[in-house]
């Protein structure tokens, strides 16, 4: 298979919507995150920056990985189950590499899973990472940026990840905390299984705001 087909491909579909260079539209979409919305075009997940930070490669190395590996032809679990076991990968840095892929591929739309639509959010927050965890974990504490919400923990493994239902239920909240030294850390959040576009759409609004509201209190 052609060397890292899969990322020209998605490079060439920028290109030619937004009348970019090749060059202009590879650089706008390695330093891009998933902030468009679901029915917009393809884009990655994170920037080329954190996914290297992450995992030790970029982009246009996991996508060659991939395509020389066969992940066209295989299922969303089988390739992020490879990319888990056989390449080390933590369990969020692994959607997002697996997503993005199938997002290049045409296998998805933009915030599409098989068992519905997800959104995500970030940040760094100027605490250690056992504060932040316990901010999602803690209700008492959770409460303080995050009082119209209703989540019922699932399973929590501090201070990496912890896993919610939403309301009632019917979607799932996962959360993924990293160190970034003792007083600096990260989260990435998942909100799967959602219904449809137009509600990914509200979620992933909503998410930017409550996580931006979680770093104020954090920093207050």
């Amino acid at each position: 298979m052609t060397r890292q087909k899969s990322f020209k491909r998605l490079v060439r579909a920028r290109s030619e919507k937004t009348g970019e260079s090749y060059t202009a539209a590879r650089a706008a979409l390695l330093a891009s995150s998933d902030d468009a919305k679901p029915s917009e075009s393809p884009k990655l997940t994170v920037s080329d920056e954190v996914i290297r930070r992450r995992t030790g490669r970029g982009w246009e190395e996991w996508f060659d990985l991939l395509d020389e590996t066969g992940a066209i032809d295989k299922k969303h679990p089988e390739i992020a189950r490879w990319l888990r076991e056989e390449q080390g990968m933590d369990g969020w840095s692994s959607q997002s590499v697996t997503v993005s892929y199938e997002r290049a591929r045409g296998m998805r739309a933009v915030g599409e899973k098989a068992d519905g639509f997800a959104v995500t959010a970030s940040k760094t927050v100027a605490v250690p990472v056992e504060q932040l965890f316990d901010a999602f974990v803690d209700e008492s504490l959770r409460s303080q940026w995050l009082a119209d919400g209703e989540m019922s923990e699932r399973s929590a493994t501090k201070p990496r990840n912890a896993r919610f239902d939403w309301g009632d239920g019917s979607t799932r909240v996962v959360v993924g905390f990293e160190s970034k030294g003792e007083s600096k850390s990260t989260l990435g959040l998942a909100h799967e299984k959602l219904p449809d576009a137009q509600e990914a759409d509200r979620m992933k609004a909503y998410w930017r705001e409550r996580v931006a509201a979680l770093k104020e209190v954090l920093e207050r």
